[in-house]
């Protein structure tokens, strides 16, 4: 998985200590504080090694959230105690997982500089490398390089096979992604309006958490579908009026 995590005999996944982090946004030395603080439950020991949960890694993330808002550490505290003392907060980590979970599913691909120099060829600088780990594109850990996303590798693969430049490839990539956080701020913003309402998660009841789940369930594919459909018909649009000047000039 490219987040780090493993499986455990029981199909749950688990992370130790710097991968949980890593995958919530934090500093490793934050979650001894957390835990301290009675913000994150101790995770579970197999001798030295601690294993945290997605139960964790939900939790981590609710909590980064919370202190985004301007919520206090002892503030949060005392939200999480209140949650848990009336049941809501198994309830509203179940909505963070649905709402989380499905968006990337990739197939991560990992290889020496050796091999992604042979798998590129010249048309692949140091710099280049440089960028993409900027973009998220690959993560480098001395000398092995992983791309998070098959995907997006093969895809990279074939443009440069057509002769297209790698530093050009990395320039409309880094377009996509200010595009794409565009278009799911947009999604986002009409789902927190009109879905969850103006009072957030915190006053919600189980009932309604509830129909919140439901709700991101259907809404899921329908932002995919929305923009395949406009790509696509987008693509259509400029491709046709790229032959129509082909054509003018060749008269």
């Amino acid at each position: 998985m490219s987040n780090g995590a493993r499986t455990d005999t029981g199909g749950e996944r688990r992370y130790r200590r710097e991968e949980v982090a890593r995958a919530a946004g934090v500093k490793v030395r934050n979650l001894r504080y957390y835990q301290e603080r009675g913000l994150l439950p101790p995770p579970r020991r197999e001798g030295r090694i601690a294993w945290y949960s997605d139960d964790h890694l939900t939790r981590l993330r609710l909590v980064s959230d919370l202190l985004g808002r301007g919520y206090t550490v002892n503030g949060i505290a005392e939200l999480l105690a209140a949650w848990e003392q009336g049941g809501g907060l198994s309830q509203l980590l179940g909505l963070e997982r649905e709402m989380t979970r499905d968006w990337v599913q990739e197939d991560p691909v990992s290889m020496t500089r050796a091999e992604l120099r042979e798998l590129f060829g010249p048309a692949a600088s140091a710099e280049d490398t440089r960028r993409a780990a900027e973009l998220g594109y690959v993560r480098l850990d001395g000398d092995r390089v992983t791309y998070p996303s098959r995907r997006l590798l093969e895809a990279t693969v074939a443009l440069v096979r057509q002769g297209v430049p790698l530093a050009e490839i990395l320039d409309a990539g880094d377009f996509v992604q200010s595009q794409a956080a565009a278009l799911a701020d947009r999604f986002v913003g009409l789902f927190r309006r009109h879905v969850i309402g103006p009072d957030g998660l915190e006053r919600l009841s189980a009932t309604q958490l509830d129909h919140i789940r439901e709700a991101v369930a259907a809404l899921r594919p329908v932002a995919g579908e929305v923009v395949a459909a406009e790509f696509a018909r987008a693509m259509a649009r400029r491709v046709e009026a790229e032959v129509a000047e082909l054509l003018r000039t060749e008269q």
